[in-house]
């Protein structure tokens, strides 16, 4: 199967967790912190472990200092989703999910000096095209909004953080196989959520939301972590057989999915979601699509 059905599906399930993440956030976290949500997501890798640990053995088996590493990729993906969520609490979806496409540009420079990965003239040019019609997507005429600091921090942070992340994985999937890789870095993050209810106040605020909201809660951040999770396996997945930049150029792609969903829910359920349909944006988009597809043909299978 080729590697880009798997770097798609990370883009493409990310975007209904997007949704479903700003769901959430606006539901349940406006007068909570959003960090006790990392902490589910911690619970899932928990849960994982001993089914990696058991079928994949090897995985204990491996060096202090790459496992460490391999951790700290875990704790690097965490913080990258906290100041992710903590952009989605002020701001809509539509607004925080076009800076992902500013990871693609960390991890380029990240891959050429590290991982001394290069890419070819087509290859550069279906990156460009990938990355510029998700840009599109952003470019919003005639609205004119002041400069958001902490929202432009907040995600560049975010941004910078994943590249670093898929960087260690990448490094270290290749070299030590990807369960092994897979396993250490939910250690890092159930080591991010431990720290997370170390916290009282944290730890008060999952009690209270556990709690007053048990089903609703468990049930849609359920669905929502093993969606984001099927995504976050496949991008990584893909990493193994392309090149870091070209599958972060992919993941970029998180706004048009985002966009699209966005407007089916609109269409079907206005109370849901609200996006433009108007003439002029959807016909943005469309041309938006047309430049990511130029640029996945030009990657080719």
């Amino acid at each position: 199967m080729s590697w880009l059905f798997f770097a798609f599906s990370g883009p493409v399930l990310w975007a209904i967790s997007v949704h479903l993440d700003k769901y959430l956030v606006d539901r349940y976290f406006q007068d909570s912190s959003v960090a006790v949500l990392l902490v589910f997501t911690a619970l899932i890798g928990v849960l994982l472990l001993p089914f990696i640990a058991v079928w994949r053995p090897d995985a204990l088996a491996l060096p202090v200092h790459a496992t460490a590493v391999m951790t700290l990729s875990g704790l690097l993906y965490m913080g990258a989703m906290y100041f992710y969520l903590q952009a989605l609490q002020s701001e809509e979806a539509s607004v925080v999910a076009p800076f992902f496409q500013t990871s693609p540009l960390f991890a380029y420079a990240l891959a050429y000096t590290v991982l001394g990965e290069t890419l070819s003239g087509q290859q550069l040019l279906a990156g460009g095209l990938i990355i510029g019609g998700a840009l599109l997507l952003s470019f919003r005429p005639g609205r004119h909004r002041a400069f958001k600091t902490r929202l432009v921090g907040l995600m560049l942070t975010c941004a910078l953080a994943l590249a670093v992340s898929s960087l260690i994985f990448k490094a270290f999937a290749v070299a030590d196989d990807f369960w092994p890789t897979t396993f250490w870095m939910f250690v890092g993050e159930a080591i991010f959520g431990a720290g997370l209810l170390s916290v009282p106040s944290f730890r008060r605020q999952f009690l209270k939301l556990l709690r007053t909201h048990t089903v609703p809660v468990l049930t849609v951040n359920g669905a929502n972590e093993l969606i984001n999770l099927g995504g976050g396996l496949g991008a990584r997945y893909a990493l193994l057989f392309a090149p870091l930049s070209l599958v972060q150029a992919i993941g970029s792609t998180t706004t048009l999915f985002v966009f699209l969903f966005g407007t089916a829910v609109s269409l079907v359920a206005p109370g849901l979601a609200r996006e433009d349909l108007s003439w002029r944006n959807l016909a943005r988009k469309a041309v938006s699509a047309l430049l990511i597809g130029g640029g996945v043909a030009l990657i080719g299978p």
